[in-house]
């Protein structure tokens, strides 16, 4: 099923539902399960100081998804609004190669974790077995344990015609984004059921690539800038407290 198709019947069902009471005033709703970060990521071009012709190459920087375990919280402040917060255990993405470089290169990976924070809006009276829910709020990434490969390093010896560069590190910016969210839960009785919920994340970081020779005197620095914009996706259980 495609993201907006997805999109498009959770917002239906909650377009549809009416404006009736929600969860009461109080209630602690907690959703565990799994949880997909599946990035949409464009990039600028990737720029050497020592060459700036390395941005004529159309060097690019894609990322790929990852599947964790995700814990949301909700507090609902009143019947039909409540204050939501989605954390995670920590996502993996490997970063490859785009543009002109091939899509087989593979250039690192890091870290991230993306707590999330969202204002949720209930449609629907207490008594209803579906509770459907749209949010907005705020995303913050940050960004660790960054790694680069010996591919990157033989990328930018092949273009500079050198063997001089031996190694490489990393650094990603934190980042700090609009988030927006729609939901439903399916009760089972009157504290269990399951969820399922999308998710959109405004991430942008810019990646600093420190160039090394073989007595670990810095070359120069590699930046490129990348818009990482993820659909995440989750799947799980919900208990009401």
């Amino acid at each position: 099923m495609s993201r907006k198709l997805s999109l498009g019947i959770l917002a239906a069902s909650i377009l549809a539902a009416g404006s009736a009471q929600a969860y009461q005033a109080g209630d602690i709703i907690v959703r565990a399960g799994a949880v997909t970060v599946d990035p949409n990521e464009s990039s600028s071009n990737v720029s050497l100081n020592i060459d700036p012709t390395l941005v004529q190459e159309e060097w690019k920087v894609g990322v790929d998804s990852d599947t964790q375990l995700g814990l949301s919280g909700t507090w609902m402040m009143t019947d039909s609004l409540g204050l939501s917060l989605l954390a995670a255990t920590p996502f993996e993405h490997d970063l490859y190669g785009s543009g002109s470089l091939p899509k087989s290169a593979d250039l690192g990976s890091t870290k991230h974790l993306p707590p999330t924070l969202t204002l949720q809006y209930y449609p629907l009276h207490s008594s209803s077995m579906i509770q459907p829910y749209v949010g907005v709020g705020v995303n913050y990434t940050v960004f660790f344990e960054e790694k680069t490969t010996e591919t990157l390093n033989g990328a930018l010896n092949n273009h500079l015609n050198t063997t001089a560069v031996q190694s490489t590190d990393m650094d990603l910016d934190d980042s700090v984004g609009l988030a927006a969210e729609v939901g439903v839960d399916i009760r089972l009785d009157e504290r269990f059921g399951i969820n399922a919920g999308i998710w959109y994340a405004d991430i942008d970081t810019t990646a600093d690539i420190d160039a090394f020779d073989a007595n670990g005197a810095k070359l120069g620095t590699a930046k490129v800038d990348v818009e990482i914009d993820p659909m995440v996706y989750m799947v799980g259980f919900t208990y009401n407290f």
